[in-house]
C-alpha cells in the first residue's frame, strides 16, 4: 500500500501552506510552528520539535501564541535596548510576540540540569516571562519566577507546566473528564526514565527502575477507572505541595490497588522511590489519560524502561500498537470465541482484542436494550473466561495480569509459563485452563532470533519442526521430515507450531514473524510444512522500520486458518510502505493540499482492504 507522496518529513510541518516550501533540504526538518526548514540536528528532533508539539497538542497553547523561527530574543541587561539572547521557544500571552506579552520562555540546549536551570534563570530574570522551562528531550525542569521583598527573584520548581488559561496554583486540579489522550507518550517516558536513571540512589538498573515505574502506572490507571467523569483524580501533584504530601497519597492509592487486586501484587510489593522523584512522576504524567492512550501505555512504558538489554537477550520487541489492532481486525475475535496470546509480553494484543469484543458486546447491549450492569457483568464474564495469555518472563506476566485486572478482570487467564515446553510440564492450573486444539484464535508476536535457540530433547521432540528436514531423493522439491532431531530451533519456527497446535480445526491465527522464513531458500522446508499443514490467507509485508529503532528485522504478517488447504484459494498480499515512524520512532508526517498534518500509516488500510478482497474467507 502506497501513501500519498506530499512533503514527507521525520517531525511537524506547520499548518499553512502559504508560509511553508514544498521541498525540504537534505538534514532539514519542517518546523513545527513556523513552517521553515530547519537543521535536523539532535536537539532539535529530540527536544524543540517535541516540546512545540507538545505545547500545543498537550496543553492547549495556540499556535499562533508561539514563536520558533526565527529565533525570539531577550535582553542581556534591563537597560540594553540590545536583544541578545535566543530562545527556541518564546510564548505569548496574545498572537502579538511581543516583549510585554512573553509568558513563557523554553531553553532546549543539550546541558545537563543543573546548567540547564541556570541558563533558565538568566533567561527568566532578562524577561517578562514568568514560566521557564529547560527540556532537552531527556530532562526538564519547569520553573515559575516570583519576586520577593525588595525586588528581589525568587524561583520556584513546578510539577508540571499549566495548561493555557490555566493558573498556576491548579496544576493538578483535574476531573476525570479533563485528562488529555496524547498520541506520543514515548517521549514522557523517556523523559521520566532518563530523569530517575540520573537521580536516583539505589536503584539503577533498567528492570528495577520499571517495576517502579511501573506499580505507579497501576496507580494511575486505577485511579482513572476509579473515579467518575466528574471528580477529581487523586494521581496528582499541586502547586505548593510538598513531595511528602505526593508521596504519601501514592503509597494510600497503591494500597488500594493491592487490597483490590490482591492475586496480582503481593502485599510485600511497594513504591521504594524517594518522594521527590514520585513528585516528578506523578507531575509529568497527571496531565494525560493512560487507559485511553491510542497506544499500548503499559508496553510503551515498559519498551523504555528495560531498556535494550532485556529485548537483545529474550528477542522481545513491543509490537506497535497500530499494528496490534489492524491484526485483531482482521482476525476479528467474537464474544465467546476462545483467544490466547502464548507470547503476551505486556499484554497488547490481549487488551485491543477485549476492545474489540467489548464494542460487539455494546452494540449487542444496544440493540437489546440491556442495563448498564447487565453489560458490565457481561464485559467481565468474557474476559474472564475467553481471554488467555502465556508469558515466560515473570514481570512480563505480572504486568499483563495487573493490566487485565484493571481493565477487564481478565487476569484470572494469565499465566508465568514457557509456552514451548510441553503442555505436561506446564503450571497445573494452567493446564487445567490451556488445552491444545481448544482455541478459536490464536494472535501473538514471539520472541525471534538466532541468538536465542530453543534446545532439548524435551521440547524439540513435541515439534514436525523440531526435526531435521532433508530434500527427497526421488523429488528435490519436496523436503522429508526425519525421525533425526535438530540440536536447537529458533524460538519463532517452534512458535509457529505451537500455535497451529493450541487452535481447534478452523480456527484462526495472526502471527509476527521474520520475513525470511517467506523467502529464503533456507527455510523452503517450513513454507512446505505450513502449505500441507494449513490454509494461508495471508502475508503482509511490513517496512523495516517497523520495529526500529531496536532491530532492523524485516518482519510480516502472516494470517492463517487451521483448515487443510484446499486445491486453489486465493491468498491476500499487501506491502505496507508507511507505518507511522521512521527508523528513528519519529511520527512520519506529511502535509495534504490544505495544510493539514497526516500521519503516513498504511496500516490502519490492512484490515479493510483484507474484507473487500476475501470476503468470508475464514469461515469458507
Amino acid at each position: 500500500m502506497t501513501a500519498p507522496s506530499d512533503d514527507v518529513v521525520n517531525e511537524s510541518a506547520a499548518t499553512d501552506p502559504e508560509t511553508a516550501p514544498t521541498a525540504l533540504p537534505d538534514g532539514y526538518v519542517r518546523d513545527f510552528v513556523s513552517g521553515s526548514p530547519v537543521r535536523a540536528t539532535p536537539e532539535e528532533i529530540q527536544a524543540v520539535q517535541v516540546f512545540s508539539r507538545r505545547l500545543v497538542e498537550d496543553f492547549g497553547y495556540p499556535i499562533a501564541h508561539i514563536h520558533t523561527r526565527p529565533q525570539y530574543h531577550v535582553r542581556q541587561r534591563p537597560s540594553d535596548e540590545r536583544t541578545s539572547y535566543p530562545v527556541d521557544i518564546a510564548v505569548f500571552s496574545s498572537s502579538t510576540h511581543v516583549e510585554d506579552n512573553l509568558d513563557l520562555v523554553v531553553e532546549c540546549k543539550r546541558r545537563n540540569r543543573r546548567e540547564g536551570r541556570r541558563q533558565l534563570e538568566i533567561y527568566l530574570s532578562m524577561s517578562h516571562a514568568s514560566i521557564g522551562v529547560w527540556f532537552n528531550g531527556d530532562d526538564h525542569v519547569y520553573l515559575l519566577k516570583r519576586y520577593v521583598a525588595g525586588g528581589a527573584i525568587a524561583f520556584d520548581e513546578l510539577p508540571a507546566l499549566p495548561r493555557y488559561r490555566q493558573r498556576v496554583e491548579d496544576i493538578g486540579r483535574y476531573r476525570r473528564k479533563d485528562l488529555l489522550v496524547s498520541q506520543a507518550l514515548r517521549p514522557i517516558f523517556r523523559d521520566v526514565r532518563n530523569h530517575l536513571a540520573g537521580n536516583l540512589v539505589g536503584i539503577t538498573r533498567d528492570e528495577s527502575l520499571a517495576q517502579q515505574i511501573i506499580n505507579l502506572l497501576f496507580c494511575k490507571v486505577y485511579d482513572e477507572m476509579d473515579k467518575g467523569p466528574e471528580e477529581y483524580v487523586d494521581f496528582r501533584a499541586g502547586f505548593n505541595e510538598s513531595p511528602e504530601t505526593v508521596h504519601q497519597r501514592m503509597m494510600d492509592l497503591f494500597a488500594d490497588v493491592k487490597l483490590r487486586y490482591g492475586d496480582v501484587f503481593s502485599k510485600t510489593d511497594t513504591i521504594e522511590i524517594d518522594p521527590a522523584s514520585i513528585a516528578y512522576v506523578v507531575g509529568e504524567l497527571q496531565n494525560y489519560s493512560i487507559t485511553e492512550a491510542s497506544r499500548d501505555a503499559i508496553g510503551e512504558a515498559f519498551e523504555v524502561f528495560i531498556g535494550p538489554a532485556l529485548r537483545g537477550t529474550e528477542g522481545q520487541f513491543f509490537t506497535p500498537r497500530n499494528v496490534v489492532r489492524m491484526m485483531v481486525d482482521v482476525l476479528d475475535p467474537k464474544p465467546k470465541e476462545l483467544l490466547v496470546d502464548p507470547a503476551c509480553g505486556s499484554g497488547g494484543f490481549l487488551i485491543v482484542a477485549l476492545e474489540h469484543v467489548w464494542r460487539q458486546i455494546e452494540a449487542t447491549a444496544e440493540r437489546k436494550h440491556w442495563s448498564e450492569q447487565r453489560i458490565a457483568e457481561e464485559r467481565r464474564y468474557v474476559a474472564s473466561q475467553y481471554f488467555k495469555g502465556i508469558e515466560k518472563d515473570r514481570f512480563l506476566a505480572k504486568v499483563t495480569k495487573a493490566y487485565m485486572a484493571i481493565l477487564g478482570d481478565g487476569r484470572s487467564g494469565v499465566y508465568p509459563e514457557n509456552s514451548l515446553l510441553p503442555p505436561g510440564a506446564w503450571d497445573p492450573a494452567m493446564q487445567r485452563d490451556i488445552a491444545l486444539g481448544t482455541f478459536d484464535c490464536v494472535v501473538t508476536n514471539p520472541p525471534f532470533g538466532t541468538k536465542i535457540p530453543v534446545k532439548g530433547k524435551e521440547v524439540l521432540e513435541q515439534f514436525d519442526l523440531g526435526h531435521r528436514f532433508e530434500r527427497s531423493k526421488s523429488d528435490k522439491s519436496v523436503y522429508e521430515r526425519k525421525d533425526t532431531l535438530l540440536e536447537s530451533q529458533p524460538p519463532q519456527l517452534l512458535f509457529i507450531e505451537r500455535c497451529l497446535q493450541l487452535l481447534k480445526p478452523g480456527g484462526r491465527l495472526g502471527i509476527v514473524l521474520p520475513e525470511s522464513i517467506l523467502g529464503m531458500p533456507t527455510y523452503a522446508y517450513v513454507v512446505q510444512y505450513l502449505r500441507a499443514r494449513c490454509t494461508i490467507l495471508g502475508v503482509v509485508s511490513m517496512p523495516e522500520d517497523l520495529f526500529q529503532p531496536h532491530t532492523h528485522a524485516k518482519t510480516c504478517v502472516v494470517f492463517i486458518r487451521n483448515t487443510p488447504p484446499p486445491a486453489d484459494h486465493d491468498i491476500f498480499m499487501s506491502v505496507v510502505e508507511w507505518c507511522g515512524h521512521d527508523s528513528r520512532g519519529n511520527p512520519t508526517v506529511r502535509r495534504d493540499s490544505e495544510g493539514n498534518e497526516v500521519l503516513l500509516d498504511d496500516v490502519p488500510m490492512v484490515a479493510e482492504s483484507f474484507r473487500e478482497l476475501m470476503g468470508d474467507a475464514w469461515s469458507s
